[in-house]
């Protein structure tokens, strides 16, 4: 949900109201978030890049710069270790998964509509080992607020586990590392949909009395 996130290709100005990157000089693209493994809260990315590297000279690597709270998850993640932290009845209780896409806009309605597809596919796909389901529910829907308050997003869904360890055992890597304690469907998703990506956003949270 994974893989990568990929800085937005600079644009020129467009429906969403972003504008274009400047030409020249160090170019500082801030991300709203990025990897759907993003947990605890919104993660944003700092990428780094000059826009005319000398020839033949690579590109910086992006900067991930994690919240406070997805620093938390991280290490608590490395106290309890793997096999507990994405055990089914670790911490019980609904914990909401909110992802958002912004497409690039290169990506065409075919393949926008593919990545729709096979994440809604996970709700059956995503299991354990021992074949039970991961999501509890998971429902889909293009941007449709007046507000102009998107910031450019074009999809969100929103995925319900029944336990934190259900939910970190879904989104994997890049917090999960070890072989048989992460999603493997989850995984493979994320990996086929990144390259149509310009901005990924993830948000959980647990549902307050």
């Amino acid at each position: 949900m994974p893989a990568t996130a990929h800085a937005p290709n600079p644009a020129p100005q467009h429906r969403t109201g972003h504008r274009a990157a400047p030409a020249k000089g160090r170019v500082w693209v801030m991300g709203l978030v990025a990897v759907m493994a993003g947990m605890g809260g919104a993660m944003p990315l700092a990428y780094a890049a000059p826009a005319t590297p000398a020839h033949g000279a690579a590109r910086p690597a992006a900067t991930v710069v994690l919240s406070k709270s997805a620093q938390a998850v991280r290490q608590e993640a490395l106290q309890v270790g793997a096999a507990r932290f994405t055990a089914p009845d670790y911490k019980p209780g609904v914990v909401e998964h909110i992802v958002l896409f912004q497409f690039k806009p290169t990506a065409t309605p075919a393949q926008r509509q593919e990545v729709t597809k096979r994440f809604m596919a996970l709700a059956q796909q995503a299991r354990r080992a021992d074949g039970t389901l991961v999501i509890k529910s998971l429902e889909a829907g293009p941007q449709k607020s007046g507000e102009g308050a998107d910031l450019g997003l074009d999809y969100g869904y929103v995925v319900r586990f029944a336990s934190a360890g259900d939910r970190n055992y879904y989104v994997g890597r890049p917090i999960v590392h070890e072989a048989g304690q992460y999603d493997p469907a989850h995984d493979a998703f994320k990996a086929f949909a990144a390259p149509y990506l310009a901005n990924v956003v993830v948000f959980d949270f647990t549902p307050t009395p």
